[in-house]
């Protein structure tokens, strides 16, 4: 038994969901349930369109016409016009209708994840209505019904006992009839309220999925040869890795590798199943292997890149050091709001850490510290960390830059960069 997944680039148009077949049909007499993104930028769109909506801009509709003129396009040219997917489609967007007529909740991240959900819901009903339109039968499933969460919405918590029952239950029964195709990103609650598994969580939805049924293996389809060395977008003359151990992944994804989702290694990892990430525009090439305590020699070192970072530092408003009860107090209050560390530093009187910029949420948090602490921080940063660095590396990344902080441990160097 397999487990595929497909991110958005791979199915951005009808080329794509053409070559989504093509890759399943060569796996016809496998068991394969298949996991689907959010087709192109789809998830873009739906996060300008939730921010749209909650701040009363004008332009919430004409957003949302041009997210569903997007998905009309390629559905023409995929099908005849009487085919039942446009009615799946345009009932599917018609949650999205209902909710924009009312006024926002009060919970951002929960409007957040009942309508960026939409984008996956979308996607899946379409590659299915293909697939089976293509001869493969295709069994399309809701996943909010078989990875429960807890209530934190945009990253929520999967409730592992109750997911792997639902899923051992009924799906093994699914995939003797034939594919299965399913939602990426997606949960739900016990109140039936759709939460999702953090950005770019369609990885971590394979790898529960997989967890749960004993699968030989997941494979990732990407818009890239394999795992490299450091994102091509920014930097030239990378190198794949044709094999990587679990431990390094896990290391690499933490640090903000966005090739795969920093959550879908471990249960692979417990299970020993290995993930294999190919290019889905040539199936039959290599790709990169993630399984086991084998690493190549790194012969250059790897880069990751975080943009949009905040630089935050937090100081008593009593002047006294920062002792281990500062510590727990501050983290406790991360922790509450969901807030993930991406690098931190101690001084004797201020504590710092680089984390994501979420506008939206950003003045919450900076309020949840205004009792206790003096809060300095700055916008519009990259934090940029290297495994198995060299000096010359670090050197060559940071020319021309102001380095606001710098970690360096035995095999990783993270600086903060304006």
């Amino acid at each position: 038994m397999l487990v595929f997944k497909f991110g958005g680039a791979s199915v951005k148009d009808a080329k794509g969901i053409t070559n989504l077949a093509n890759v399943v049909d060569q796996y016809k007499d496998n068991q394969l349930l298949i996991v689907v993104s959010a087709m192109g930028k789809t998830t873009n769109a739906l996060e300008a369109l939730t921010k749209a909506y909650v701040d009363g801009s004008e332009h919430v509709h004409s957003l949302f016409e041009d997210i569903k003129q997007y998905h009309y396009i390629i559905m023409a040219e995929l099908f005849e016009a009487t085919h039942p997917v446009f009615d799946e489609v345009a009932n599917t967007f018609v949650e999205i209708d209902w909710m924009i007529e009312e006024e926002p909740h009060d919970d951002y991240d929960f409007i957040y994840d009942q309508i960026v959900s939409i984008g996956e819901l979308v996607s899946t009903r379409i590659a299915a209505a293909y697939l089976n339109k293509s001869g493969l039968k295709t069994q399309w499933l809701d996943v909010r019904g078989y990875i429960h969460t807890d209530n934190t919405y945009r990253e929520g918590t999967v409730l592992w006992d109750k997911t792997r029952e639902s899923i051992s239950k009924n799906v093994p029964a699914l995939l003797q009839k034939g594919f299965v195709i399913t939602q990426g990103f997606l949960g739900g609650t016990s109140e039936n309220f759709t939460t999702t598994l953090g950005r770019e969580g369609s990885d971590y939805t394979a790898s529960i999925f997989a967890s749960c049924l004993g699968a030989e293996s997941v494979t990732t389809w990407k818009d890239v040869p394999g795992v490299l060395n450091a994102d091509p977008k920014y930097f030239e003359d990378t190198v794949k890795f044709d094999v990587l151990s679990y431990n390094e992944a896990i290391e690499m994804t933490y640090y903000g590798a966005t090739v795969i989702h920093p959550k879908t290694i471990k249960p692979l990892q417990n299970a020993n199943i290995p993930l294999l990430v190919k290019p889905f525009g040539d199936p039959t090439a290599q790709g990169t292997v993630i399984g086991g305590n084998v690493n190549p020699v790194f012969e250059k070192p790897v880069i990751i890149l975080k943009q949009n970072q905040v630089l935050l530092s937090l100081s008593p408003k009593d002047y006294s050091f920062i002792t281990e009860n500062h510590l727990s107090d501050i983290f406790g209050r991360f922790a509450a709001n969901n807030v993930k560390v991406n690098t931190m530093q101690t001084s004797a009187l201020s504590f710092s850490i680089c984390i994501d910029h979420k506008e939206e949420s950003f003045g919450k948090l900076i309020a949840v510290f205004d009792d206790a602490y003096k809060v300095r921080y700055n916008t519009g940063l990259t934090l940029i960390t290297v495994r198995h660095y060299g000096e010359t590396t670090l050197k060559y990344l940071s020319r021309g830059k102001t380095v606001l902080l710098e970690q360096v441990s035995r095999n990783t160097a993270q600086v903060v960069l304006k």
